[in-house]
């Protein structure tokens, strides 16, 4: 399968590298407002596969996404100092009026993958600018929210992620739900498997765990300027569920309605991917207060919709 990338800035180049080296593409093109780097990155990356797979890595134009089935958005306009959230997302919604135009030019029934912040109002945008069905514009959503919680609890309990699981609910963002809830270890739930590991979770212990989850970003763009690797991992792993039909459980973010009685809107809950996109949303099961939390990050979501007139 041929991937398209738009935008061959850190997320788009690192998806790219990632796509490559986990071999789920045959082929990836990079398109970028700024072609000289779309074609470096493509050119640094392609020295990759020799030791990886035989995944094909190039630069072109949107002419050159012909024949892509998946199409990656990782293209956008940084924050000015002193702009509103608003008028990002607005000069943002322009970026992918454009750029969503060109695509559908070229391939016209494509699966969307959404990277660009903020990603949730943005898989909003694509739905609604592109005529797609839901199921095939899909935001990353919290799938790295979601995989810094399985980490911090795995340090924790001394267990593989892959063998907890648990999930970030709602915005990829400051109002996110982590659904402890429902967090297992194994076959055993989480505060269950954490005490006879002997490391239970305290409430101190959640406190951190929310923390290191909830401002992660903050963090990492303090010490390096921007986050890249988490989400490009993330993105090809999304990649590898689509082209191989893999059925596989991930939170990404889809414009949702009728689950749980919450808003029409992209926000993230656990979703079945597979090759015609999202074939199905699982409602989570949660407690009343982690719903309640769901409920005001939809709403949130909402409203900033709608403020922005999508």
């Amino acid at each position: 399968m041929k991937v398209g990338i738009i935008g061959a800035g850190m997320v788009g180049s690192t998806a790219a590298y990632a796509i490559g080296l986990l071999g789920v593409a045959h082929s990836v093109v990079l398109v970028d407002l700024d072609p000289a780097m779309a074609r470096a990155q493509a050119e640094d990356i392609s020295h990759g596969m020799p030791f990886a797979s035989t995944t094909i890595v190039t630069s072109g134009g949107y002419e050159d996404l012909a024949g892509a089935e998946i199409v990656i958005l990782a293209a956008g306009v940084g924050q000015k100092p002193g702009e509103s959230r608003l008028s990002l997302l607005s000069r943002n919604a322009d970026v992918f009026r454009a750029v969503i135009g060109s695509i559908l030019s070229v391939v016209p029934d494509p699966i969307l993958l959404v990277a660009s912040n903020p990603v949730d109002i943005m898989t909003t945008v694509a739905r609604r600018l592109s005529g797609l069905p839901a199921h095939r514009v899909i935001g990353s959503g919290t799938i790295l929210d979601t995989a810094r919680f399985r980490s911090l609890l795995s340090r924790h309990v001394g267990l593989a992620p892959q063998s907890i699981h648990a999930y970030v609910l709602g915005e990829h963002g400051d109002s996110e739900v982590l659904a402890w809830s429902g967090a297992r270890a194994g076959n055993m739930s989480l505060d269950a498997f954490a005490a006879y590991a002997g490391a239970p979770i305290t409430e101190d212990i959640r406190r951190q765990i929310d923390d290191g989850v909830r401002y992660a970003a903050y963090s990492i763009i303090e010490g390096k300027g921007a986050t890249y690797y988490g989400i490009g991992a993330g993105l090809a792993r999304l990649v590898g569920a689509i082209v191989s039909d893999g059925k596989v459980v991930m939170s990404v973010s889809t414009e949702t309605n009728g689950i749980a009685g919450l808003p029409q809107v992209a926000y993230s809950i656990p979703r079945v991917i597979g090759r015609r996109g999202v074939e199905l949303d699982l409602a989570p099961d949660i407690n009343d207060a982690e719903r309640m939390a769901l409920e005001r990050s939809a709403t949130l979501l909402k409203e900033t919709a709608q403020a922005l007139g999508t």
